[in-house]
């Protein structure tokens, strides 16, 4: 019988770029959270290693070596069937090829394994709200952080996260403070983060202008208390004081766009 796996869409909440080594890494500072939605996954032991892509998202997913899942499947030594259900849109900015094979990894029992396999891996295996520091290897537990509601929305362009570094004119940003406050509901938390900001939103907008699009119509919802891009792009995100309001405003949003991925969702 096929065990389950669950890989939630990772949220970069705020995300400063606060410098580049010497080998191009880019230094991070950022606050992660994950979403109730996510890709999901089976796994049947077995002779022959395989992987199945099924699922909204399947265009340009490699269902071979290429693919992140394959990859932490046989770095753990395991070998057998995966089916991978791909809900999240591709090059989204929302960890969805590192949220995978932090599934694998979490399954398998085999965590340490992460970093081998790509800079967000590590975050993606913990999938709850963390503190991200360094190149992504850095990683402090937000201690009774709250539960968050929001949507998330792409308009259906994929970004490249190499081309937006590129397009950042200014790596040294400033970082967050040391020491975070304590914030333990939904209003101070979202009051917080209105302080914080996405170093990469500019440069995703040159990259994809449809961005600007998403963030304007998503400011112009009714009680959405934050508006942000996350991570590379393009997905952008709303939070809201409750769950009634973010629903209430995917449904609005998905009926302006049709064409767009909208869902509502909890952050955790």
């Amino acid at each position: 019988m096929a065990t389950e796996g669950f890989a939630p869409a990772k949220i970069n909440l705020s995300l400063h770029v606060t410098g580049q080594r010497a080998d191009g890494y880019h230094l991070l500072d950022s606050i992660v959270m994950f979403a109730d939605v996510g890709d999901r996954l089976w796994f049947e032991p077995g002779g022959v290693m395989s992987l199945e892509v099924c699922g909204p998202f399947t265009e340009g997913v490699p269902s071979d070596a290429r693919n992140l899942v394959w990859k932490a499947a046989v770095l753990a030594g395991w070998c057998g069937h995966i089916r991978l259900e791909k809900n999240l849109p591709n090059g989204a900015g929302i960890g969805g090829g590192s949220a995978d094979a932090a599934a694998v990894l979490r399954f398998l029992g085999r965590p340490e394994l992460a970093p081998s396999l790509g800079a967000d891996v590590s975050v993606c295996v913990g999938a709850f709200a963390q503190r991200m520091q360094g190149i992504g290897e850095v990683l402090t537990p937000l201690v009774n952080f709250p539960e968050l509601s929001a949507i998330l929305v792409n308009p259906g362009v994929t970004v490249a996260t190499p081309e937006v570094f590129k397009r950042l004119s200014e790596k040294q940003n400033q970082p967050m403070p040391d020491a975070l406050p304590m914030l333990t509901n939904a209003d101070a938390a979202i009051g917080w983060l209105a302080g914080r900001w996405n170093d990469l939103e500019a440069p995703a907008i040159a990259t994809q202008p449809i961005i600007k699009n998403v963030l304007d119509a998503l400011a112009n919802v009714p009680n959405a208390a934050l508006v942000r891009m996350t991570g590379s792009g393009a997905t952008c995100f709303a939070l809201f004081q409750n769950g009634d309001f973010a629903k209430q405003a995917a449904h609005d949003l998905q009926q302006a766009h049709p064409d767009w991925w909208v869902v509502d969702c909890v952050l955790s």
